[in-house]
């Protein structure tokens, strides 16, 4: 028997410098990004191997971003309970990265994608939402702008992510990684924030470029200046990120690949809310209020 993944169709888009793959049925998630020389920008995926969206290149978080504690959070004095969706007792990443998407294609260099959460009785979020996101490439830049909207009569918490994984070694070569973060948050055992953001130590500081190495971070900084840099010597890449992406996710995973995942609020940022913490920027849409932002990423050297 085949895997599912033999059967998903995929979306293709070019520019002179780059060339993107999408899986509509995977939450519109992104399967490869490369440049035309073939060289992997984010990390390489064959489709045949592709299960869920975890396995891809990229997907997008809505209606929030990372993990929830014991999939549980109060919100305007009413108690919401989520469906577990991981082993450690969490529900992560939102609930729209494994749902079939709507792509129109709207030029050879443009893709738009809808989502509406009313299609899916199942739906691991108690309000109703819209989304789109849309992929476009034009010269060395790639951009993703994604917009959620709240289709609730009822206001409703929210947040966004995009969940990139680069691809770390080029030639061999470990990239130096700089962004601009002063603060960090200490977590707990499920890497769930415990407190307010505090300022960085040295070893966590990305403010100079400086090699992960060693390092096994995942980590979510904030007052984030919005820029990303990874720095191979022949080649570089930056990601910027709209001001709406307060915050900033680093990851290195057990594949190899780095993680860099600009999102609007703080991990667990409902729970941490009530709580009383401080700068975790979660937002409240209003029924019919919207959160959008975007992200662009930009090749510089020899790709």
């Amino acid at each position: 028997m085949n895997r599912p993944s033999m059967n998903r169709r995929t979306e293709t888009i070019r520019s002179e410098a780059l060339e993107l793959e999408i899986v509509p049925d995977l939450g519109a998630s992104i399967l490869n990004l490369r440049s035309v020389s073939g060289r992997p920008v984010l990390r390489p995926v064959a489709l045949p191997e592709v299960e869920t969206s975890s396995q891809c290149a990229s997907f997008t978080l809505l209606p929030f971003s990372n993990r929830i504690r014991d999939a549980h959070f109060t919100f305007g004095g009413e108690e919401t309970q989520l469906r577990v969706t991981t082993k450690d007792g969490l529900t992560q990443h939102g609930d729209v990265r494994n749902r079939p998407w709507q792509v129109t294609r709207e030029s050879g260099t443009h893709l738009r994608c809808t989502f509406d959460s009313r299609a899916f009785p199942d739906f691991n979020w108690p309000w109703h939402v819209t989304a789109e996101v849309e992929y476009r490439l034009h010269g060395p830049h790639f951009d993703t702008s994604v917009v959620l909207t709240n289709a609730d009569p009822r206001p409703m918490p929210a947040g966004m992510g995009l969940h990139p994984y680069f691809q770390r070694l080029q030639d061999g070569v470990d990239p130096a990684l700089s962004f601009g973060a002063a603060l960090l948050y200490d977590t707990d055992e499920r890497q769930l924030p415990t407190e307010a953001a505090r300022p960085v130590r040295p070893g966590e500081d990305f403010r100079l470029p400086a090699p992960v190495g060693t390092r096994s971070p995942d980590a979510t900084y904030t007052a984030w200046d919005g820029v990303a840099r990874l720095d191979w010597g022949r080649r570089a890449l930056t990601l910027t990120a709209d001001p709406v992406f307060s915050h900033f996710v680093v990851f290195a995973a057990p594949d190899g690949s780095l993680a860099l995942e600009p999102t609007s609020h703080a991990t667990d940022a409902f729970n941490l809310a009530a709580r009383g913490v401080p700068g975790t920027d979660m937002r409240v849409l209003a029924p019919g209020q919207a959160l959008a932002g975007a992200v662009r990423l930009t090749l510089d050297g020899d790709w």
